[in-house]
């Protein structure tokens, strides 16, 4: 991969020099190396990434916990079904059910009608996950989904019922995601970014693990931590954070150079 580094706001005083670290994929990477690698899509077209704390699940250790168990349940009547992307029927009834959703829950027109059109027609979205009650053939929930052979999948935007509240839908839908994937065998399930304590829900899945800047960890220890120093008024890096050295890495410098995913030999 290529990286560009898009320059931030600076702050001087306090010697923090910010970039917003882009990759751009060579000819022979395929999206599921530039995740690999820390990164998420900023482009739809899935040739642009950017570097950023976020979560996946390693499925080769995901086992269900009671809690995931009693989410299964509470939806034990809805059906899931995997459709590629040219065998789901964009009809207007799903786009307004998708608008009106993005709406309320994101927004008026944060997702507009050309924002999400562009969608279905753009390679980050290649497959979908519906969801059918069964009790009265309702589809009750669509989730976009991007697939790479058995390396990665991507849950992307999830919509909904919003009368399924009481029966947890959300959760269940990602809950059936992760255990769909892990059965079929796939490596790894991507499930976007943790910046605030109120994604961390993403983490309830044995296997969790999440990017800090310089390699995956699954220590969700060091997640919480680092969400509550995001809460300060920081004067230093993180990795310039003498207690966050010592507490997760024993203040070695080296062990952390060496767990990190980055080599880079300028040409």
């Amino acid at each position: 991969m290529k990286l560009l580094f898009s320059e931030q706001n600076s702050d001087y005083e306090n010697y923090q020099f910010p970039y917003a670290i882009w990759a751009v994929p060579e000819p022979d990477e395929t999206p599921a190396d530039i995740f690999n690698a820390g990164f998420l899509p900023s482009s739809r077209n899935l040739d642009r990434f950017y570097l950023c704390r976020h979560v996946r699940v390693n499925l080769a250790k995901f086992k269900p916990s009671s809690e995931n168990r009693r989410i299964l349940r509470k939806g034990a009547e809805i059906e899931v079904k995997l459709v590629a992307r040219d065998k789901f029927d964009y009809t207007p009834e799903r786009r307004q059910f998708f608008k009106t959703y993005a709406d309320i829950k994101f927004g008026k027109d944060v997702m507009t009608y050309e924002r999400l059109d562009g969608l279905f027609g753009a390679p980050i979205i290649s497959h979908l996950l519906v969801f059918t009650d069964t009790a009265n053939g309702k589809e009750v929930g669509v989730a976009m989904l991007y697939l790479e052979g058995k390396a990665l999948a991507f849950y992307y935007y999830a919509f909904y019922d919003l009368n399924y509240y009481s029966r947890n839908l959300g959760m269940f839908m990602m809950t059936s995601a992760v255990a769909l994937f892990a059965e079929q065998g796939r490596e790894f399930f991507y499930l976007g970014t943790c910046y605030s304590d109120a994604a961390l829900y993403k983490t309830q899945f044995a296997g969790a693990e999440f990017f800090n800047g310089f390699r995956w960890s699954s220590n969700l220890k060091e997640l919480k931590y680092i969400l509550c120093r995001d809460k300060k008024d920081l004067r230093q890096h993180l990795l310039e954070t003498e207690d966050y050295r010592k507490e997760f890495y024993g203040g070695d410098l080296v062990k952390m150079t060496t767990g990190s995913l980055f080599s880079v030999k300028l040409q």
